[in-house]
Formats: C-alpha cells, sequence, structure tokens
C-alpha cells in the first residue's frame, strides 16, 4: 500500500472504545523486571563463546609510530590479538558504518587499534592492557570555535542543509525591529542503560550477531557492505534493547571486531563496550554554534528569519546537525534563511541523538523568539500565534493537520499562565521564581515496512517483521494493532520482532517506528481479513471481527476453525507515497515551565512542567504518555546539566561515566505531565497516528530556559543553564545597578 491518497474510514474508527488507544500495559514489562528478557550480551543461544574486548587509542591525532601485540598474544587464554597489521579485508564505509583498523592514522581518542579476544572477559581486558603502541601525535583540532573559518556545507542528507525564500538581508535592514542572537549548545551523549553490545557467530558462510541496534535492515545492509559479503549472509537479531536514543540507529565498532574476529577464531565472540567506551567509541550529538535573526514589525508580525548553525564531525564524515531544519516550517515570515555548515575535526564521530536538528535547534530558536517577545513587550504566546502560518512556509504545501495553536491555548489554561508575572518580580523568599513556554514540533516521517501475520488452528495470531523495541513499547502497540483488526484479545496474539529473517521494517528511530511499522501491521491483518471472508463465503460489508469470530450479515464463524489445520497467513506492506510531497508532515504541541532560582546561590529547581501534544491517533495511552515525558526530561537535562566537556588539548571528554556526565535524576523532575489532545491524521498513515518519541524532547529544554529568564532577568544563551553562568549573570546585574546609581 502506498499513501497516494488520504485515508478513509478503517476499522479502527469504528471502536473508539477498542484496543487500540487504550493504556495497556506492556506484554513484555514481567520478562523485563524479572530479568527473563534476554538482551544481546545475555543471549544464551551462541555456545561456548569467547570475548573480545576493544584497545583504544590514547591520542586524538596522529599516526601508530609502532604496535608490539606479542606478549598480548602469550597471555593465559588469549585466542587472538587484531591489529591493523592483521585485520581482514574490509568494504568501504557505510551509513557511518566504518571499516575497522585501517592502517596506522589515528583521527579520535580512543579509536580502536586493536582487539583481544580470549576466553573469559577479565583475559581478554588483561591482555590488551600488554599491548604496546607508540603514536607520533600532532596537537588535535578539537574545538568547533577555533575551527569556524574552516567550515563549509556539507553534501546534503535527507534535505538540502541550505534553504532560503525572499531577500532575507534586505528585509532584516528594513524590519523596525530586529533580535540577532547566538546559542551554543555542548555535545551531548546518549547515556543509554545498555551499553552497546554483540555476540558474533558464523554459520558457515552466513554471520549472525546478536546486538543491540535500533535499525536492523539498514544494519544488515551496512555491515554486509563493510564485510564484503552479500546482505542475506548477515542476520542481525535484536529482540530486546535497553535504550538507544539513536546512539544504536548503526553498527557500532564492537559488532564489527566481533564478526570480523568470530570467523578467525571459529567461535561466537562476545563483547561489550565499557562506560568509558562509550563516550568515544560509539556516537555522541555534536556541540552546536546558532545565530538566529529575526526582523518584526512593532506589532510582532515576522518579516525575516535566519537560523544558521554551524556543528562538526569526525575526520573523513559530513554528517551534520539539522538544528535549523525545524525553523523552515514553525513560523511565517517572507523573508527567510537557514543555513548549515561543518567542521572536521578531531573528536569522536557525531550522530543522530533523539531528536537530532530539532532538540538542540529549538533550544537556540524557541529562546529567541521569546527574546523577541520581550523587546515587543508582548506575551509569547501571542506573538507566536500572530506568525501562525497558512501553509508551510518554504515547501509552499498545505499542512496534514497542524494544531499548535490549540496546543499553547490550552496549555496556558491548564498551567495557569495568566498568573506569569514580569522578569525578576516574583519572589518566593529567597527564591526568584518564573514561567517559560515554548513551541514543540517534529517531522512525521512514514518509512517503508512490511509484516506478516498467521492464524494459526486454535486461533491465535503470530506477527513477524524486523521492528524493535528499544523500550518504547513496540511489542505491545503491535499486538493491541492486530488484536483490534482480528478481533483477538492481546494475550492471543503472539509478537515476534528484532529479527533480520523476518519482513523488513522502519526500525525504531525518528518518530516513524510506531506509525510505519504499525502501518504494515494494519495492511497484513485487512488482507487476512479479506483472506477468511473470502474463504468463508462471508460479505465483506458489514463484516466484524470480535471475540475471536467474524460475523457478517446473519452467519457467524470462528476464527480458529476458517484457520483450518494448517493456518492461514497474509502479509501487508506500506510505503510513502505522492502524500509525502504534496503536505508537510509534523506533529506538535506547546512546553510550559515553572522554575524556582536561589537569588543567593544560583541554584535552579524545576517545580512543575506541562506538555500538551498532538500526535494523531494515540494507540496506547500509557506509552504515548510515557515516550513524552521522557522526551521532556531529555530537554530538562539539556537545559540544566547535560554537557560533554572536551578538553581540547587532548580531543578527549573529560567525564565519561555516569558519575560525572550529569543527566536527570527523580529529584530534578517533580510534577510533569502530558496530555494530548484528539486528533486524527488521514494523511499520515492508515493508523492516522503520528509519531511521539522525539516530540516530547522539542522545545522542552527552551521552555525552562525562558523560564529562569522569567524568573531572573537573566538570559543564558550558553548551555546547559548551570549556576556558575546564573551567578555570573547576577553579578552583572549589579554591576549595572551600582553604575545606574
Amino acid at each position: 500500500m502506498e499513501m497516494n491518497q488520504p485515508i478513509g474510514a478503517t476499522p479502527l474508527d469504528g471502536r473508539p472504545d477498542g484496543l487500540v488507544g487504550r493504556p495497556v500495559d506492556r506484554i513484555d514489562g514481567r520478562l523485563k523486571v524479572t530479568g527473563r528478557a534476554p538482551y544481546a550480551y545475555e543471549v544464551r543461544e551462541p555456545r561456548n563463546a569467547a570475548y573480545g574486548f576493544i584497545l583504544g587509542a590514547t591520542v586524538a591525532s596522529g599516526r601508530i609510530r609502532s604496535l608490539d601485540a606479542a606478549a598480548a598474544g602469550r597471555a593465559p587464554g588469549v585466542l587472538h590479538v587484531m591489529t591493523h597489521e592483521n585485520v581482514p579485508a574490509q568494504g568501504e564505509k557505510r551509513e557511518q558504518v566504518w571499516p575497522q583498523l585501517q592502517g596506522t592514522e589515528i583521527h579520535f581518542f580512543d579509536q580502536p587499534v586493536a582487539f583481544v579476544v580470549a576466553e573469559t572477559f577479565e583475559q581478554a581486558r588483561a591482555a590488551a592492557a600488554l599491548v604496546r603502541v607508540a603514536y607520533d601525535a600532532a596537537p588535535p583540532k578539537a574545538s568547533l570555535k577555533a575551527a569556524l573559518p574552516e567550515t563549509y556545507k556539507p553534501k546534503p542528507a535527507q534535505t538540502d542543509p541550505d534553504s532560503q525564500a525572499g531577500d532575507f538581508e534586505a528585509a532584516f535592514a528594513a524590519a523596525p525591529v530586529r533580535l540577532d542572537v547566538t546559542y551554543t549548545t555542548p555535545p551531548q551523549i546518549h547515556a543509554q542503560m545498555e551499553p552497546h553490545a554483540t555476540i558474533a557467530e558464523w554459520q558457515g558462510d552466513r554471520v549472525v550477531l546478536f546486538t543491540a541496534n535500533q535499525m536492523l535492515n539498514r544494519g544488515q545492509k551496512s555491515l554486509a557492505a563493510v564485510l564484503k559479503i552479500p546482505e542475506d549472509k548477515v542476520r542481525l537479531v535484536s529482540r530486546y534493547i535497553g535504550g538507544g536514543f539513536g546512539s544504536k540507529l548503526q553498527i557500532q565498532p564492537e559488532a564489527t571486531l566481533a564478526a570480523l574476529a568470530a570467523r578467525i577464531v571459529g567461535r561466537p565472540v562476545k563483547v561489550a563496550m565499557t562506560r568509558q567506551q562509550e563516550f568515544h567509541v560509539g556516537t555522541h550529538r555534536t556541540d552546536t554554534i546558532q545565530r538566529v535573526r529575526l526582523g518584526a514589525d512593532r506589532d510582532g508580525r515576522l518579516s525575516a528569519i535566519a537560523h544558521e548553525s554551524w556543528s562538526d564531525a569526525a575526520i573523513g564524515d559530513q554528517f551534520f546537525e539539522t538544528s535549523a531544519n525545524v525553523t523552515r516550517a514553525l513560523y511565517a515570515a517572507p523573508h527567510r534563511i537557514t543555513r548549515h555548515r561543518l567542521a572536521n575535526l578531531n573528536v569522536p564521530i557525531t550522530s543522530a541523538m533523539r531528536a537530532p536538528g530539532e532538540a538542540v535547534g529549538q533550544l537556540a530558536f524557541e529562546c529567541a523568539m521569546d527574546e523577541l517577545a520581550e523587546q515587543l513587550a508582548l506575551d509569547p504566546i501571542e506573538l507566536r500565534v500572530r506568525n501562525e502560518p497558512e501553509q508551510d512556509p518554504e515547501k509552499r504545501v498545505p499542512f496534514t493537520v497542524r494544531q499548535l495553536v490549540p496546543c499553547m491555548r490550552e496549555g496556558a489554561r491548564m498551567f495557569g499562565w495568566d498568573r506569569r508575572q514580569a522578569p525578576g518580580s516574583r519572589r518566593e523568599g529567597h527564591h526568584l521564581v518564573g514561567m517559560g513556554m515554548s513551541a514543540a514540533a517534529r517531522l512525521n516521517p512514514l518509512m517503508p515496512s512490511a509484516a506478516r501475520v498467521r492464524l494459526a488452528q486454535d486461533g491465535s495470531l503470530t506477527v513477524r517483521m524486523a521492528m524493535t523495541d528499544i523500550g518504547t513499547g513496540t511489542y505491545t502497540i503491535l499486538a493491541q494493532i492486530a488484536g483490534e483488526m482480528m478481533g483477538l484479545p492481546v494475550e492471543r496474539i503472539r509478537v515476534e520482532i528484532g529479527d533480520t529473517d523476518f519482513p523488513m521494517a522502519a526500525g525504531s528511530g525518528g518518530s516513524f517506528g510506531a506509525g510505519s511499522a504499525g502501518s504494515a501491521l494494519y495492511v497484513a491483518c485487512d488482507n487476512l481479513r479479506q483472506a477468511l471472508l473470502k474463504a468463508a463465503d462471508m460479505a465483506v460489508e458489514g463484516a466484524a471481527f470480535a471475540d475471536g469470530r467474524v460475523t457478517s450479515g446473519n452467519r457467524s464463524e470462528a476464527l480458529a476453525d476458517l484457520a483450518g489445520r494448517d493456518g492461514m497467513e497474509a502479509t501487508g506492506e506500506i510505503k510513502p507515497g505522492s502524500l509525502k510531497e504534496q503536505f508537510s508532515h509534523y506533529s506538535f504541541g506547546a512546553h510550559f515551565a515553572e522554575v524556582a532560582v536561589d537569588a543567593e546561590t544560583g541554584e535552579i529547581r524545576l517545580r512543575r512542567m506541562l506538555g500538551v501534544f498532538t500526535g494523531g491517533r494515540i494507540l496506547n495511552a500509557k506509552t504515548a504518555r510515557s515516550q513524552a515525558i521522557g522526551g521532556m526530561t531529555f530537554g530538562i537535562g539539556a537545559a540544566l546539566m547535560e554537557d560533554a566537556v572536551m578538553d581540547p588539548r587532548f580531543g578527549s571528554f573529560v567525564n565519561r561515566d555516569l558519575a560525572e556526565y550529569h543527566v536527570p535524576a527523580h529529584a530534578d523532575v517533580p510534577a510533569i505531565e502530558a496530555v494530548f489532545l484528539p486528533e486524527l491524521d488521514d494523511k499520515a498513515n492508515p493508523l492516522k497516528s503520528k509519531g511521539l518519541g522525539e516530540l516530547g524532547i522539542c522545545g522542552a529544554g527552551a521552555a525552562v530556559a525562558n523560564a529562569i529568564y522569567n524568573a531572573t532577568a537573566i538570559r543564558i544563551r550558553d548551555y546547559p543553564m548551570t549556576l556558575d553562568k546564573v551567578l555570573k549573570g547576577f553579578e552583572e546585574q549589579e554591576g549595572r545597578a551600582t553604575r545606574r546609581s
């Protein structure tokens, strides 16, 4: 099925009280809390596995002068030591999956330089310490700010790095009210609980990887290219994944090294990155420098918008943070520019992290809108309402459904926005209290996916597809969709996912997982419904599936009877069609935050937070809320604490563990709530749903930052907003007051 026209009435529309939408508990929840859901490192299927350990470079730039692995090779239990001198031939990089141990050049700190395989983990780790590597080191380039003169326009990714409409420079120069500000965001780490881990096993000429990966079919293609073998000779299995947030979108070095080594030693090889390696060997979100310029009339109507973003990537890569992309669709203005520029530095590989682009882009742009509202003496919501576009401002096509204004209005009502006071004017004891808000917007793409369903003789249904569950509730949502379509309880649905031997699926990423995979399953179930009706010679019109039976007219048949001894099977497929270009596909929302700032210490405390979103049809009210508040928590961390501190002298992160890389804890997130406005998007997919996994983070940090300004009248443009920056703001306030007096 291709999305070439809006979806009409569906079986889901006729069951507002059905399975889809209910807050069904996760069907995999009991397995996880009892420890019976095996993650990649815990899989027991490969027998007699050896253990691998990665040795990383201790410099960020230069070359290997000499490498001596003799002592490591003689160490107890060691089966093999792989280096650039003996690594098997590999293919080209694909989708940020890099060949490993290639040559002597060092491009980033902790770049793998050796891989030791031994009988036990302890033996592999101890032997790795015996590998002697000498380097000819060079001073690393590790500062984005210092590299600004060397930045360039990267190659187009999914969209062009630049966009332009009208004559921005002339319109900005002529605008009665102008704003020109620069915001910076630091590198951020995915910090998922489960580290990257893989068990690789060769079965003849075919390699099987039990691995932690969000997008299996993409990983299958990339790894096959690197290993120089056909795609059907690579099987990836990821049944349970302990978080990813983008870090597991592609195959990471531990998987490639395990696959190479397993073939050499003739045994399965098991490897997991250490937490410290996650910060360098794994990917991270780049830091950004963002310049926002806004031109408006005195009534607050924008005439000119410019959003320029600079980010960095590893040597030889062109991945860039699409920080300005969301600005292209947010607000109306006839004259516009967005630009992205890139610097290649001696830093670990940068890649997508939850809501790539929008997450950090709205940290800057939505604060700039708040600054403009302050300059105009306008309510921040009113400024956004006055610049609500009638269609996508740059694509010049209508939005599928756009309820940004209703989200802001309803959020303001629920949050008590009318009690917001002037910046720096509300005080409770020694705390300054303020409120802030931000719009939220996130692309809602549809990706090709397929599914297979099989109705067994006992009336149970099995779902199979190469989809993944990274803790988002995929198992449960797919069971709900299948159960609703076939008239079966969740207990009668068996969901088997996370295996490239199953029909291909979009995977978990980009907020397209549930909509894409769920739509393929919807089509497969619809095809099975038609096959059952045909087999029973029953009329399609008015047919109903419920309680394990199908009823049409005055006849009713049990699904088990229709399945017969051999069962019945059907497949389904979904693809984006012409609606992809005919409409602008986004999810929208609004964030509201209240903070208290200690006037003496600068300590910031979030008091409460609300997100109001539209996500099309909500597939599971419980998991949807969980995804939204999880994203909002990410935003809190980005605003207040997350900062992977790079030492530019050595090109390494100095806070490379979860003790010093701070993420929000329970005490940091008190009263937080997410609500969803009713919505069906008939141009998105057959489910009429939208993605939610990343919408919650978009703009969330900006709402916190704007609340800090409202509390203190101090505008901080360098994230995260730590207390030292607040204290500096207090000092500058006192200095200005002294000079005025």
